[in-house]
Protein backbone atom coordinates (compact mmCIF):
# COMPACT_ATOMS: atom_id res chain seq x y z
CA UNK A 1 0.00 0.00 0.00
CA UNK A 2 1.33 3.18 -1.02
CA UNK A 3 1.00 6.43 0.77
CA UNK A 4 0.59 9.39 -1.24
CA UNK A 5 1.35 12.89 0.59
CA UNK A 6 -0.99 14.57 -2.16
CA UNK A 7 -3.94 12.44 -1.52
CA UNK A 8 -3.85 13.81 2.22
CA UNK A 9 -4.57 17.21 1.09
CA UNK A 10 -8.09 18.03 0.86
CA UNK A 11 -10.05 21.14 0.08
CA UNK A 12 -10.00 22.61 3.39
CA UNK A 13 -6.05 22.84 3.15
CA UNK A 14 -5.72 24.77 0.11
CA UNK A 15 -8.56 27.53 1.11
CA UNK A 16 -6.89 27.80 4.52
CA UNK A 17 -3.60 28.49 2.59
CA UNK A 18 -5.47 30.60 0.08
CA UNK A 19 -7.11 32.64 2.70
CA UNK A 20 -3.54 33.36 5.08
CA UNK A 21 -1.96 34.52 1.85
CA UNK A 22 -4.71 36.97 1.41
CA UNK A 23 -4.90 37.78 4.73
CA UNK A 24 -0.76 38.76 4.37
CA UNK A 25 -1.26 40.44 1.51
CA UNK A 26 -4.38 42.71 2.62
CA UNK A 27 -2.67 43.38 5.79
CA UNK A 28 0.59 44.98 3.33
CA UNK A 29 -2.14 46.80 1.42
CA UNK A 30 -3.70 48.27 4.20
CA UNK A 31 -0.41 49.03 6.69
CA UNK A 32 2.02 49.99 3.86
CA UNK A 33 3.27 52.93 2.29
CA UNK A 34 5.94 51.78 0.10
CA UNK A 35 4.18 51.42 -3.56
CA UNK A 36 6.15 49.13 -4.38
CA UNK A 37 5.43 46.17 -1.17
CA UNK A 38 1.83 47.89 -1.84
CA UNK A 39 1.68 46.38 -5.61
CA UNK A 40 3.35 42.77 -4.62
CA UNK A 41 0.85 42.60 -1.60
CA UNK A 42 -2.07 43.28 -4.38
CA UNK A 43 0.04 40.54 -6.46
CA UNK A 44 0.02 38.44 -3.63
CA UNK A 45 -4.13 38.72 -2.89
CA UNK A 46 -4.56 37.82 -6.50
CA UNK A 47 -2.47 34.66 -6.04
CA UNK A 48 -4.10 33.65 -3.01
CA UNK A 49 -7.67 33.77 -5.37
CA UNK A 50 -5.95 32.11 -7.85
CA UNK A 51 -5.46 29.04 -5.06
CA UNK A 52 -9.12 29.29 -4.64
CA UNK A 53 -9.90 28.75 -7.92
CA UNK A 54 -7.46 25.64 -9.03
CA UNK A 55 -8.81 23.93 -5.50
CA UNK A 56 -12.46 24.10 -6.12
CA UNK A 57 -11.19 23.33 -10.04
CA UNK A 58 -10.03 20.16 -8.65
CA UNK A 59 -12.81 19.43 -6.38
CA UNK A 60 -15.36 19.78 -8.53
CA UNK A 61 -13.54 17.86 -11.62
CA UNK A 62 -14.39 21.33 -13.48
CA UNK A 63 -11.67 23.19 -15.83
CA UNK A 64 -14.20 26.79 -15.31
CA UNK A 65 -11.69 27.44 -12.05
CA UNK A 66 -8.25 26.94 -14.18
CA UNK A 67 -9.47 29.13 -17.32
CA UNK A 68 -10.61 31.94 -14.86
CA UNK A 69 -7.12 31.61 -13.46
CA UNK A 70 -5.32 32.87 -16.88
CA UNK A 71 -7.87 35.95 -16.66
CA UNK A 72 -6.74 36.49 -13.03
CA UNK A 73 -3.07 36.26 -14.33
CA UNK A 74 -3.81 38.20 -17.01
CA UNK A 75 -5.33 41.15 -15.07
CA UNK A 76 -2.26 40.94 -12.24
CA UNK A 77 0.50 40.97 -15.07
CA UNK A 78 -1.61 44.58 -16.36
CA UNK A 79 -1.62 45.65 -13.16
CA UNK A 80 2.02 45.25 -12.30
CA UNK A 81 2.95 46.25 -15.41
CA UNK A 82 0.82 50.19 -15.21
CA UNK A 83 2.04 50.20 -11.26
CA UNK A 84 5.44 50.15 -11.63
CA UNK A 85 5.23 52.54 -14.83
CA UNK A 86 2.98 55.05 -12.76
CA UNK A 87 5.63 54.32 -9.64
CA UNK A 88 8.96 55.16 -11.96
CA UNK A 89 7.42 58.33 -13.59
CA UNK A 90 6.05 59.52 -10.61
CA UNK A 91 9.93 58.76 -9.17
CA UNK A 92 11.10 60.65 -11.61
CA UNK A 93 8.98 63.78 -11.12
CA UNK A 94 9.07 63.85 -7.56
CA UNK A 95 12.24 62.13 -6.79
CA UNK A 96 10.54 60.00 -4.05
CA UNK A 97 7.33 57.22 -4.43
CA UNK A 98 5.81 58.50 -1.14
CA UNK A 99 1.50 57.31 -0.66
CA UNK A 100 1.41 59.65 2.18
CA UNK A 101 2.28 62.66 -0.21
CA UNK A 102 -0.41 61.49 -3.02
CA UNK A 103 -3.24 61.07 -1.35
CA UNK A 104 -4.19 64.69 -1.24
CA UNK A 105 -4.38 65.08 -4.78
CA UNK A 106 -7.45 66.03 -6.59
CA UNK A 107 -8.37 64.43 -9.93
Amino acid sequence: MQNNFFTDISLNHYLVLSSILFVIGMAGVLLRRNVIVILMSIELMLNAVNISFIAFSKYTQNVDGQIMVFFVMTIAAAEAAVGLALAVTIFKRFKEVNIKFFEHLRG
